[in-house]
């Protein structure tokens, strides 16, 4: 969470009075076994962005337990969509395919593997996109998967901004990322149709135009 936003989004959080029982066990899940999940604002806006632009393919770059798979192939069953999803630790793959069943979702098609690999595989076209995983891959991911978005299509990346270090003092381990995701978001701002939100750890959204790909 970017730090001079906290307070403001705790607020919000606090505003957040969730009574979905599973979404309640992943997030004690993910709090207990230290796995990053969308924070609560974030899952709110995405649930949010889903309502308006009602997709009804969804690509999910980054599985982790399945809780933002969850929450995206909820609102898309009512429409016959499905939610392909990709995931490289075969043990939270097992824990999201576990998850998955508990949510009795039957429009989920899952992926064990890397996605800088699995992406180019894929032959199917999404009307809307969620990147949440290996920070230092995020433009291929990103390139990868724009080719399969539909024109007015979303791309909504989670974690952008990566705790604030793209502008102010990180740790020296962390010094290519910071690097990548800084010229990653250069590059989105020069050549597509995108916008950078401040809350969470940042969120990025590009909306497909036929005339910018």
């Amino acid at each position: 969470m970017l730090e001079e936003l906290k307070e403001a989004n705790e607020y919000i959080i606090n505003k957040i009075k969730e009574k979905d029982e599973l979404i309640l066990e992943l997030e004690e899940y993910a709090k207990e076994n230290n796995i990053p999940i969308v924070t609560k604002e974030v899952a709110k806006y995405l649930e949010f962005m889903i309502k308006i632009t009602n997709p009804k393919n969804i690509l999910e770059v980054g599985t982790a337990i399945g809780y933002s798979g969850i929450l995206m192939g909820r609102l898309i069953e009512k429409n016959g969509g499905i939610l392909t999803t990709i995931e490289i630790d075969e043990e939270r793959f097992n824990e999201a395919k576990k998850n998955f069943e508990k949510a009795s979702l039957k429009n989920v098609k899952m992926i064990l593997g890397d996605a800088t690999a699995e992406i180019e595989k894929l032959n199917d076209k999404f009307d809307f996109i969620f990147i949440d995983a290996s920070k230092g891959q995020y433009k291929k991911f990103f390139e990868d998967s724009y080719k399969m978005l539909n024109d007015g299509g979303i791309v909504f990346i989670d974690n952008i901004m990566f705790r604030g270090y793209l502008y102010k003092e990180y740790p020296k381990r962390f010094k290519t990322i910071v690097r990548k995701l800084d010229e990653f978001i250069n590059y989105l701002y020069e050549n597509y149709d995108f916008t950078l939100l401040p809350f969470g750890d940042g969120i990025g959204l590009i909306r497909c135009k036929k005339d910018t790909k």
